[in-house]
């Protein structure tokens, strides 16, 4: 028994005609009598008197279809609720973010929520991209931002924007023309925080994957990175979307690295069983509106998404 059945000998009760019921369920006469048996034959009764013009139910065939219009009801309600509960920008949401990516957009994102859809009550987190998984697979948070790659495959990963890495240093790199060469960081003194605050060791290289984001920042903000070059000289590595949050007096400390395609894209993470469209997509749209248009990817760019 389908559903469809049941829509098609409603269909024929109300237009008391199989030719007209096939017309309006956009099938052919043949298919609709031939579901219709199948569905007599499963319940081993007749749901028609064939031999009755208009053709009519039988007297079980009435308690059938009667019961059979409840049941489509219920079916569409469901439909209904879950429609609602997709589109919902009402109630919490968590999202868990590593902390390189937090300075940047927690400010914007309770900006741009409380503006659009003051329903949302937004509670986020940092955390490293471990935990961050750990959390989502456990359903403690609803969404995750972090860098790419995930390797959770239970999870649906969509690409918010894509960056670059620029090198910050103490005022004695000034004079180079503002760029700095990957060579000149892999000899120079370069504060790292990844499993704590440390000077990059030559023992850390691993070729192309030397100034890789986990080996930097993962768990860390760049801030305190940044602050370590200041006030102990040396260098370190900033992602593009810090450049703003840097003070306008220390610009000209950001050099570009030259001859290095170093770079990391952010992507938001949930569950493949996460239903709340409504919620994603105010947290795309915030999105759009915090990261310059021409980091974002174009997935994002492209308008509502639909899971």
């Amino acid at each position: 028994m389908t559903l469809q059945q049941l829509k098609y000998i409603v269909a024929i009760d109300q237009f008391r005609h199989f030719g007209k019921a096939a017309e309006a369920m956009d099938i052919n006469q043949s298919t609709l009598s031939l579901m219709v048996k199948k569905l007599e034959d499963e319940l081993d009764l007749l749901i028609f008197d064939r031999d009755s013009y208009p053709i009519s139910p039988t007297e079980i065939g009435r308690k059938v279809i009667d019961q059979a219009k409840v049941v489509l009801y219920n079916v569409n309600q469901l439909l209904e609720i879950t429609r609602s509960e997709k589109q919902s920008t009402t109630g919490p949401l968590k999202i868990a973010m590593i902390s390189t990516v937090a300075p940047v957009l927690v400010p914007g994102l309770f900006k741009y929520l409380s503006k659009n859809h003051p329903g949302i009550s937004l509670i986020t987190e940092e955390m490293p991209s471990n935990s961050i998984m750990e959390k989502l697979s456990k359903a403690e948070v609803d969404m995750g931002i972090l860098a790419e790659p995930v390797s959770d495959p239970d999870l649906l990963t969509i690409p918010l924007f894509h960056e670059k890495f620029f090198a910050y240093a103490d005022k004695g790199q000034k004079n180079n023309g503002g760029t700095i060469t990957r060579e000149a960081l892999r000899r120079g003194k370069v504060w790292v925080m990844k499993d704590g605050l440390q000077l990059f060791d030559e023992s850390m290289s691993e070729g192309d994957s030397t100034f890789s984001y986990d080996r930097f920042y993962e768990g860390s903000r760049v801030g305190i990175l940044v602050q370590m070059v200041n006030e102990n000289g040396g260098m370190t590595i900033i992602p593009q979307t810090h450049i703003n949050l840097i003070r306008p007096g220390d610009m000209d400390n950001i050099l570009e690295i030259v001859d290095s395609e170093l770079k990391r894209t952010i992507v938001i993470a949930i569950r493949r069983d996460y239903i709340h469209e409504g919620m994603l997509n105010a947290v795309l749209h915030a999105v759009q509106a915090i990261i310059p248009d021409e980091l974002l990817d174009d997935l994002v760019k492209a308008g509502d998404l639909a899971i």
